[in-house]
């Protein structure tokens, strides 16, 4: 796998919220549905697990919503 150029920044699910005005359970739902980026897995069991979402892919998930809406718009 090539990394070179690539930033793996993390981020908590809380963070992701605030990033897309999206509650957990939408996040999570979006994200079991593949509309959503997935989250790591950063340690624990499935229940109790700690996860983050890398950044630079909910950053592109927005940039993705955006080109929709000025799509449409045009």
């Amino acid at each position: 796998m090539n990394t070179a150029g690539r930033d793996f920044r993390l981020i908590s699910i809380k963070e992701a919220c605030r990033l897309t005005s999206l509650s957990r359970t939408s996040i999570f739902l979006k994200s079991k549905a593949g509309k959503f980026p997935k989250p790591l897995r950063l340690s624990g069991d499935d229940d109790g697990a700690r996860k983050a979402f890398v950044l630079s892919e909910v950053e592109a998930w927005i940039a993705d919503k955006i080109a929709v809406r000025d799509q449409e718009a045009a």
